[in-house]
């Protein structure tokens, strides 16, 4: 299995953080956010359930930039052969 090395900036951990913790977020913000605090300073990697969501989040217009920001770094960090 290739390996994927990147890892999570500050900028993107903190509106992360602040998604789980802001009452109005939706529930797939919250499931990105999640995603991206966990691989946080790890070698954790995204999971394929995750990859093909933040992959729809990005196709859609129905989702904000900063969910959008959340979907990108989760995608960032999927294993590179799938």
């Amino acid at each position: 299995m290739a390996i994927n090395r990147k890892g999570t900036s500050s900028q993107v951990a903190s509106l992360a953080a602040d998604t789980l913790f802001k009452p109005g977020s939706s529930q797939v913000a919250r499931k990105l956010a999640g995603s991206v605090l966990s691989q946080s300073r790890t070698d954790r990697q995204t999971g394929a359930e995750m990859e093909d969501l933040a992959s729809k989040v990005l196709r859609s217009n129905r989702y904000s930039d900063k969910t959008k920001a959340l979907a990108g770094s989760v995608l960032s960090q999927s294993n590179k052969k799938r």
